[in-house]
């Protein structure tokens, strides 16, 4: 059985036949659907492959999709904020837009 938690577990993203099992889908009918645009959680073409990502999962369960889905979500990062911030900050003290 699928839980929330069990979910959030996989990650971002997860494969199509997973998120298929989640639904309570087939694997075959899981493609057709994703095939024509109709798997009822979006889905990513990467290459020959689908993915499909988590918060989409939990939206189309009427789940709550906040939060950081990685594996480290405590100890995760935010480096392009700090990028952003100290830019920011250089151009301020130099003059520049």
């Amino acid at each position: 059985m699928w839980t929330e938690d069990r979910i959030r577990a996989l990650g971002a993203v997860t494969d199509l036949p997973t998120a298929a099992r989640i639904f309570g889908l087939g694997r075959s009918l899981a493609y057709d659907l994703a095939r024509t645009d109709r798997f009822p959680a979006p889905v990513i073409r990467a290459g020959t492959r689908y993915r499909v990502p988590i918060a989409g999962i939990l939206t189309a369960l009427g789940l709550p999709a906040t939060g950081d889905l990685t594996f480290s979500a405590q100890s995760s990062v935010d480096h392009h904020g700090a990028i952003r911030t100290t830019a920011v900050h250089d151009h301020a003290t130099q003059g520049e837009p």
